[in-house]
């Protein structure tokens, strides 16, 4: 339970920040760089929210140090971050899940996959002893 708990936690702050940064990113870079730069350039503060909402969620809820218990409020963090972006972005952007995916640019897609795998195991990085 303190897995799920934490794993809701570690989404609920990367996902409020993401929807801040993804309103500034929108509005306000996007008419002046264009998608993929703006996608780039919200990244690297994503990572940086990404680290220190892994390590406040591991250190607050007392998250083990074991492997498994890390990796786990990681990858329940990433489902609950894939439901709500296939969920929301799909829904109000009507659009299939083949066009979301073909839609995506190649290069900002790229690094965001591999920010979501990054966002899955940074847990298990943080707050060790």
């Amino acid at each position: 339970m303190r897995i799920l708990k934490a794993g809701a936690l570690y989404f609920a702050l990367v996902m409020a920040a993401g929807f801040v940064l993804g309103t500034i990113r929108v509005f306000w870079i996007v008419p002046h760089f264009g998608e993929r730069a703006a996608e780039l350039m919200e990244t690297p503060l994503m990572a940086v929210v990404i680290v220190f909402a892994a390590r406040w969620t591991v250190r607050s809820l007392a998250v083990p140090p074991a492997t498994v218990a890390r990796l786990g409020v990681g990858f329940t963090a990433l489902v609950f971050l894939l439901i709500a972006e296939f969920t929301v972005a799909l829904r109000l952007r009507g659009l299939t899940l083949h066009q979301y995916f073909a839609n995506r640019d190649p290069v900002a897609g790229t690094v965001y996959a591999v920010m979501l795998g990054v966002f899955a195991i940074m847990p298990l990085f943080v707050a060790r002893k």
